[in-house]
């Protein structure tokens, strides 16, 4: 990755979360147009899906690799796919549970990351980024919610 190697992973992950939660404090005012890009379709809920399978899906693959597993594949559809539940509007309540989601896995892996060594971090076990190059892709996340964009 191109990415400065000492960048903080916790403060990857907690930022990108962070910027996600400030676009879709203006997710309540969607009127229900999709928003296309790169040749995908996105809505306020397919973003938090999206972002909160991200953190899960590489959660899922640094645990493993630290009890010295094969990370489990995933099947996810990913962006691919639009669900009917991903078109419902987007209320107050969706924006209190995405809040809840979201800063409870940004807090998991921040904890995680935080336990971990500089060496760790750096020469993770197993196939893959490191631990701290994969907490700076998951920074990445923030496609999903700018997609969807200010709505404000």
């Amino acid at each position: 990755m191109t990415d400065t190697p000492r960048e903080d992973p916790a403060q990857a992950v907690t930022g990108m979360v962070d910027h996600v939660l400030e676009l879709a404090a203006t997710w309540t005012h969607w009127d229900g147009t999709p928003a296309h890009a790169d040749d995908r379709v996105h809505t306020p809920h397919k973003a938090i899906r999206r972002v909160a399978d991200h953190l899960v899906d590489h959660l899922a693959e640094l645990e493993a690799r630290l009890a010295g597993e094969a990370p489990q594949p995933d099947h996810w559809h990913a962006s691919m796919v639009t669900t009917r539940a991903d078109l419902a509007p987007f209320t107050q309540e969706d924006l209190d549970e995405a809040r809840s989601r979201l800063l409870r896995l940004a807090r998991i892996w921040a904890n995680r990351l935080g336990a971990l060594t500089d060496e760790q971090l750096d020469r993770s076990p197993g196939e893959g980024w490191s631990f701290r190059e994969l907490a700076v892709h998951l920074r990445g996340s923030t496609y999903y919610a700018d997609s969807v964009g200010d709505l404000s």
